[in-house]
Formats: C-alpha cells, sequence, structure tokens
C-alpha cells in the first residue's frame, strides 16, 4: 500500500461491496417514504431527510467506501477515525432522521404491527434500557481493543465486516433513546440523558490515554508484519489513542449541546401547551399569567 494521503480517499475507493448496495437501499427507502407522506398530503421536515442522508448514511459511506475503508486494516489511527465515525458520528444523525417514526406512519398495516410489536418488546426493552445500552456502548471498544478481538479482524474479512455493522449497532441503541426522535422504549428525562452523555466522557478519555501510553502493539505483531516502511506502528497507535481520546470528546460535548437545544425547545413547548390550557379555561386568568410564562 502507498503512503496515506487525501489522493488515494479517491483512488482506493471501492463502489462495488455489498455494503454499497446496502446503503443504497436504505437511501431508497427512506426517500420512497417520504415520497408516501407527500401524496398523500402529509408534510415531513427536510432537515430528517437531510440527516439520515448525508450526515447519516454519507459519513458510513465515505468511512467505508472511500480510501479511508481500503486503509482500515493497514493504519490504526485510519481504523480509529473509522470507528468514531461508524459508532458516534453517524448514529446521531441516522437518530434525527427519525426512521423509525417515517416507517410507521408509511407502513401497511401488518408490517406496521410487526414492528410496533419489536419496539414494545421485552428484548427491546431491555436493550434500549438507558444504562444498559450506556454500559454496551462503553465497554464495546475495551473488550475489542484488549482481547484478541481485534486482531481477528485484521485478518478475517467476514469478522471485519461484522465489526462494522457491530459499531453502527452499539451506537444507534446508546444514541437513539438519548435523542428521542422515535418512539424507543428506555427515553428518560433531559437531564438524565445530558448527565449520561457526561459520563461517558471519562472512558473515552481513559481509552485514549491507555492507548498512546501502551508499550504493547494492538493486534500484536500484524502491523509491523505488513512491512510498510512510511509508518512507524508505535507512533501511529499514538496517534490512534489521540483520535479516540479527541474525537470521544467532541463528540460527546457536541450530543451534550444538542441534548440541551432539544430541552429548551420541550420546556418551551410545553410553557406554550399550558398557556393554551389557560387561555381555554380561564382567559381572565391566563391573561394575568401569560407574561410569567413568557
Amino acid at each position: 500500500m502507498p503512503p496515506f494521503s487525501v489522493e488515494v480517499l479517491f483512488s482506493q475507493a471501492r463502489l462495488d461491496s455489498w455494503l454499497a448496495v446496502g446503503l443504497l437501499v436504505a437511501a431508497g427507502l427512506y426517500l420512497y417514504g417520504v415520497h408516501k407522506l407527500r401524496l398523500r398530503g402529509d408534510a415531513w421536515p427536510a432537515s430528517r431527510t437531510i440527516a439520515f442522508l448525508g450526515p447519516g448514511l454519507g459519513t458510513i459511506a465515505v468511512v467505508t467506501l472511500s480510501g479511508i475503508g481500503a486503509y482500515d486494516t493497514t493504519l490504526l489511527s485510519v481504523h480509529m477515525v473509522q470507528h468514531m465515525a461508524l459508532s458516534m458520528v453517524a448514529p446521531i444523525f441516522l437518530a434525527l432522521g427519525a426512521p423509525v417514526t417515517l416507517a410507521l406512519r408509511t407502513l401497511r398495516k401488518r408490517p406496521r404491527a410487526l414492528l410496533l410489536g419489536a419496539l414494545h418488546s421485552r428484548l427491546a426493552r431491555v436493550l434500549a434500557f438507558p444504562l444498559v445500552s450506556f454500559g454496551i456502548f462503553i465497554a464495546n471498544p475495551f473488550v475489542l481493543y484488549f482481547t484478541g478481538l481485534y486482531e481477528l479482524t485484521l485478518r478475517n474479512g467476514f469478522v471485519h465486516e461484522l465489526m462494522h455493522a457491530h459499531f453502527i449497532a452499539t451506537g444507534c441503541l446508546f444514541f437513539w433513546p438519548l435523542l428521542g426522535r422515535d418512539p424507543l422504549p428506555g427515553r428518560w428525562p433531559y437531564p438524565a440523558r445530558a448527565l449520561l452523555m457526561v459520563l461517558s466522557v471519562p472512558f473515552h478519555t481513559v481509552l485514549g490515554l491507555t492507548i498512546m501510553q501502551s508499550q504493547t502493539l494492538l493486534a500484536g505483531d500484524y502491523y509491523p508484519s505488513l512491512g510498510l516502511r512510511w509508518v512507524d506502528p508505535f507512533a501511529d497507535q499514538v496517534t490512534a489513542g489521540g483520535i479516540l481520546w479527541a474525537g470521544g470528546e467532541l463528540v460527546s460535548v457536541t450530543m451534550l449541546g444538542i441534548l440541551i437545544a432539544q430541552w429548551i425547545k420541550q420546556s418551551r413547548l410545553e410553557a406554550a401547551r399550558i398557556d393554551r390550557e389557560l387561555d381555554r379555561l380561564d382567559p381572565s386568568a391566563a391573561g394575568g399569567l401569560g407574561p410569567l410564562h413568557g
């Protein structure tokens, strides 16, 4: 492999994989659902469509089908960029696209009943419970990088692809109930959701610093065995740990900002609802209380 550069992001791109087909199918189904809503006169926010197709599916495409995907078994630092994108960036925007809500509004009666049954199943309630999804989300990278599992993903193509799907699934499992766009079980009040995001920051810091300071290479002798003269595996591992540390904090702070913005919006909507209720019950009393709510 030549040295990693901006040029290889395009020259090493691959569009003939099963993942490219899957992304196109997901985008097509989403757009078809939006089309069905518009045909019957229902509105669907354009911001949701943009979030799902752009930084949602688009992020997955960039880090798996471009040169980043070609080098994810060559450089640990490139793999770490991919890890962060698949587990923390793409799931947030997929959740903001509210695909489950779109499906419930467009599916026919029987498929809709099946989807509702899955959402209200005991397994869904357990997995979507914030403390459970938080534990899975936090424990995953420690299990992956400090066992022989990571080396297996580098040497076995099928397991490597499963790892990609696992990153996306665990990220969705953690972030979707927190964002609350879809009618999923396990949604906590906004203060508790924000606290959960704050608690996730130290774990990324510890993991990133541990990888940076480790005197043992992740995946054993795999990276030295590639014989790449243009990269030092130990220096690349330090870079990878820094990406994990800084990227985890950046995404966590951004996610915290999104939650706070949603919290403020909900509070305003609730205040407006109370005002309308007071207007309906007692216009004179509502008139006196209006400035307080404002």
